[in-house]
């Protein structure tokens, strides 16, 4: 069995019952729009969202689940869909996840406007039942994806990111998404501000750990269907490098930037710098603060009783960092 089934296995029944519950809330009264639905729930990724969602709430609860934690598991999918949906245009992207992207063929246009209905149908899920208080979680991580985003494009243009602001960064475009899984598990079936702020903080260290592997996927030869340096060729500031800039002599800094800047599209330039990066420690240094990250997360899971669930969590805190692709 591996690893990922290994970690749904108990909350099969939940995810089967979830993916007819989501397929459901993005039924429309229009033609076009059920045909791209169907499209995008049969190209469907690992889960991990609604897998965080399940467990947490089954660990806090001792294994029992409720329609609310459905609709939580419902909502962040149907918005983080709409946001995928949306990076497709904004990158012009023609491939996600192997297929091709909603803008590929159904062109732009379209694709906003189903990321724009993906999101209302999340809003009015949680409106409809009075789920304020997911609906808040949900909305405050919204607000900060595309506040990481933003960052990471002005910061980007300038190349001066320290590591705070790197760290910034990351916990809004892609922890805070994991961190509201979590928190949206936890306080659908508790009503503890603590334990929910405590899982929460689980799943924002979790997704510092899973941004940092994609950022050291950027280093790495494997075959793992993104092709090495791309984070490079598009001026994006990993942890790897803000380490090597940091760490470098001034010859070597205003070399490494004018390399980013102005020879992002030179191949053999790019493996130039992949080689410095991995010379001045970059990659050891970033792998080292990934593992911090990790010992984290696992050391906020120690207060709860053993579980199939803690130890599916305590697994998928593991695959974050042990992953291929």
């Amino acid at each position: 069995m591996n690893i990922t089934a290994q970690i749904k296995q108990p909350i099969q029944s939940e995810m089967e019952l979830f993916e007819k519950k989501f397929y459901e809330s993005m039924s429309s009264q229009v033609a076009l729009l059920n045909r791209i639905t169907y499209y995008i729930v049969n190209r469907k990724g690992k889960q991990m969202r609604p897998m965080f969602v399940f467990l947490t709430a089954k660990m806090l609860s001792g294994g029992t689940v409720n329609e609310r934690t459905y609709r939580g598991a419902s909502v962040i999918e149907l918005i983080h869909t709409a946001t995928l949906v949306h990076d497709d245009v904004v990158d012009d992207s023609n491939r996600r996840r192997g297929f091709f992207s909603i803008n590929a063929l159904w062109k732009n246009k379209i694709a906003v406007l189903v990321g724009d209905y993906l999101l209302s149908k999340g809003l009015l899920l949680s409106i409809d039942h009075g789920d304020f208080d997911l609906l808040r979680i949900i909305s405050v991580a919204v607000r900060e994806m595309s506040e990481g985003e933003l960052l990471q494009i002005e910061k980007a243009r300038r190349l001066d990111i320290v590591e705070s602001v790197y760290y910034d960064i990351i916990r809004k475009k892609t922890a805070t998404l994991i961190a509201s899984c979590c928190a949206l598990g936890a306080r659908s079936v508790v009503d503890n501000d603590d334990e929910v702020e405590n899982m929460r903080h689980f799943g924002e260290l979790i997704g510092m750990a899973f941004q940092i592997k994609d950022d050291l996927f950027d280093y790495t030869d494997d075959a793992i269907g993104k092709p090495t340096g791309i984070d490079i060729k598009e001026q994006k500031m990993t942890l790897p490098l803000i380490y090597t800039l940091n760490n470098c002599s001034k010859d070597e800094k205003s070399w490494l930037i004018n390399s980013i800047k102005n020879h992002n599209k030179d191949k053999k330039r790019i493996k130039e710098v992949i080689a410095l990066v991995k010379n001045k420690n970059g990659l050891a240094y970033a792998e080292q603060k990934m593992l911090d990250f990790q010992l984290q997360a696992l050391a906020l899971l120690e207060k709860y009783p053993d579980s199939d669930y803690k130890k599916a969590l305590i697994l998928m805190v593991n695959y974050v960092i042990e992953r291929k692709i």
